[in-house]
């Protein structure tokens, strides 16, 4: 909000609200993952982020713990910072601007309003309505970074999509004849691995599937329950029901999108397998239409994908304007022949956005110039 004046221990409590709403990305979908901080005279009596499966919400999470810990009066007078628009429609739960108007909150500090029809401006004026004062803006670019894929969801009615690609120093992601090939070192390997960690589903084409027989889980200590929903393109059910993805298919979500038409013996055997098969519109070669596949995602919550396909996926989805993010891990070993990663050069759209060293790999990040919306 232009005009206001933030404190630096407003900024200081503001970037703890933000850390908690990064605890649970990927875990919160089908809403944001929210995060919430409550203080009084300076010190913090409360904090909450949205719960896995997006309830209870990071504003009512927060007032909960603060009540808990010290009691009803500890949020009489206090201020929240919370990362996005506290929701204002009643639902499941009662709207959380309500919650905090209830427990006697004086000041809210939001970084960035909501785009949700059923929230947008409404939850500040619900606040506003009850007294309560309301400053917003304070750490907005940090928030729309985090909040992107609800973002892109509500406005685009699809899913955001980051595209990895790890890369040897020549271009290749895999050796000569399509074997399978460690690439990234340890660092960038457990990096990436928090990336995906933080998507709500990781998503692969049928051909890294035959080539690889991934498991698509994140491995990192402490984090294994934190895998994504695995999503497999394939438009004619070839996955087959000895891979390890479909082994597991009951222990980790796995949802394959097919075409109309699939052979109905194959989706019959994937869904007793426990994979749940979904079918959408084909294009003229027969491939899946992926803006179909995406918004059918975002149709079942899903509000980030990472996608970790092979070149042809990658290049399906920056031809169709589907990739809202790349991320390159480039190595600097070389594997002097091999699978080229680019099937044809990275659209000039894309800029590098950051980079950074892992291990002895570097992370380049590129998004698109404009950005998504």
């Amino acid at each position: 909000m232009a005009g206001v004046a933030f404190t630096a221990a407003d900024a200081q409590f503001m970037d703890h609200a933000l850390r908690l709403g990064r605890r649970n990305l990927g875990h919160a979908w089908p809403n944001p993952s929210v995060g919430c901080v409550i203080v009084k005279d300076g010190i913090i009596v409360g904090r909450g982020v949205t719960q896995p499966g997006g309830r209870p919400h990071g504003e009512t999470t927060a007032i909960a713990h603060a009540i808990a810990v010290s009691g009803t009066q500890s949020t009489r007078g206090a201020t929240a910072y919370v990362t996005l628009e506290p929701c204002s429609h009643y639902g499941k739960t009662a709207p959380c601007s309500d919650a905090l108007a209830r427990a006697g909150i004086a000041r809210v500090v939001c970084a960035i309003g909501d785009p949700d029809p059923r929230v947008h401006g409404r939850g500040f004026h619900m606040l506003r309505a009850y007294g309560i004062g309301v400053e917003v803006g304070l750490g907005s670019q940090e928030a729309a970074l985090d909040h992107r894929g609800h973002f892109t969801r509500v406005r685009l009615g699809r899913p955001y999509v980051q595209l990895k690609m790890a890369l040897s120093a020549d271009g290749f992601v895999a050796a000569a004849g399509g074997a399978r090939t460690q690439i990234s070192c340890p660092a960038a390997t457990a990096q990436l691995h928090l990336v995906r960690a933080m998507a709500d589903a990781i998503m692969i084409g049928i051909g890294t599937v035959l080539a690889d027989d991934p498991m698509l889980t994140c491995r990192l200590p402490g984090m294994e329950d934190r895998s994504p929903v695995r999503v497999i393109i394939d438009s004619r059910l070839r996955l087959p029901l000895a891979s390890r993805l479909v082994a597991t298919a009951r222990e980790v979500p796995t949802w394959v999108i097919s075409t109309v038409g699939a052979p109905p013996e194959a989706e019959r055997a994937l869904r007793q397998a426990g994979c749940e098969v979904m079918l959408v519109s084909r294009r003229d070669d027969g491939s899946v239409d992926m803006g179909a596949a995406l918004r059918l995602l975002a149709v079942r919550g899903i509000t980030r994908v990472m996608s970790e396909g092979g070149p042809i996926l990658a290049q399906t989805l920056m031809r169709s304007d589907l990739a809202d993010e790349i991320i390159v891990a480039r190595s600097p070993d070389a594997l002097g022949a091999g699978v080229p990663g680019f099937v044809e050069p990275m659209p000039g759209r894309y800029r590098l956005a950051g980079s950074r060293m892992a291990g002895c790999d570097l992370l380049e990040t590129f998004r698109p110039d404009p950005p998504t919306p």
